[in-house]
C-alpha cells in the first residue's frame, strides 16, 4: 500500500473530526521541541506548510528542486527550507536551500502539513496512482489549482534519504505525472 492511500485513509477517518494532518516520511526524525508551535503558526499563513519548497514550477520538472529532467538544481532564490541528513546525531550534513516562511508552489513531501478542514473543503487528496513517487508533486499542483496556498517554515529534522531518483519506480511515476499534467 502507498503514501497515498495510507494518507488518503486518515483524511477520511477523521473527514468528521477537525484536526492537523502531519504527513511524514517514516524515515524522518523531528529534533525540535517546538515543531507542533512551527506548523499550527505557518498553518495561520497557509493552507499546506512543509520544509523545503521552491517558488518556482517549471514544465517537465521532476522534483522540487530540480528545474529539469537534467537534475540541475534551481536557482537559489526560487528553493526556501532547512533540511538535515543522517540516520545518527550528529547530523551527516544540512541542506540550506533558502530562507523559510516563503510562500511556493512545491513542497517536498518529507513533511507536509495541513488543517482537516483546508483538504475537506478543497477536496484536496493524494492521486492513489502515486504510490511513493510524485505524490507530493502532484498534491502541490492539485492544491494550485485549488487555490490552497503552500509555505515552508523552519523546524529542526534529520531526514535518513536524499530520494531515490531514476530508479525504476521513479521513471514509471514521472511518466505518469507528465502525462497526469499533459507535459
Amino acid at each position: 500500500m502507498g503514501l497515498s492511500t495510507i494518507y488518503n485513509q486518515a483524511i477520511d477517518k477523521f473527514s468528521k473530526d477537525p484536526c492537523v494532518f502531519v504527513f511524514a516520511h517514516d524515515d524522518l526524525h523531528i529534533l525540535d521541541f517546538y515543531w507542533v508551535n512551527a506548523i499550527q503558526a505557518g498553518l495561520q499563513h497557509y493552507g499546506i506548510v512543509g520544509c523545503a519548497g521552491n517558488k518556482s514550477r517549471q514544465p517537465f520538472q521532476p522534483a522540487w528542486a530540480f528545474k529539469n529532467a537534467q537534475f540541475e538544481w534551481d536557482a537559489p532564490e526560487n528553493l526556501s527550507g532547512i533540511v538535515g541528513h543522517g540516520n545518527s546525531l550528529p547530523i551527516e550534513s544540512l541542506s540550506v536551500f533558502g530562507p523559510p516562511f516563503q510562500q511556493v508552489l512545491l513542497l517536498d513531501g518529507l513533511l507536509l502539513a495541513a488543517n482537516s478542514e483546508t483538504l475537506i473543503k478543497n477536496h484536496l487528496r493524494f492521486d492513489e496512482q502515486f504510490n511513493f513517487h510524485f505524490y507530493d508533486m502532484d498534491f502541490c499542483r492539485q492544491a494550485e489549482t485549488k487555490g490552497v496556498t503552500m509555505g515552508t517554515i523552519p523546524i529542526s529534522l534529520m531526514h535518513e534519504s536524499g530520494g531515490n531518483f531514476a530508479s525504476d519506480a521513479w521513471r514509471l511515476s514521472y511518466q505518469k505525472y507528465l502525462q497526469k499534467w499533459k507535459e
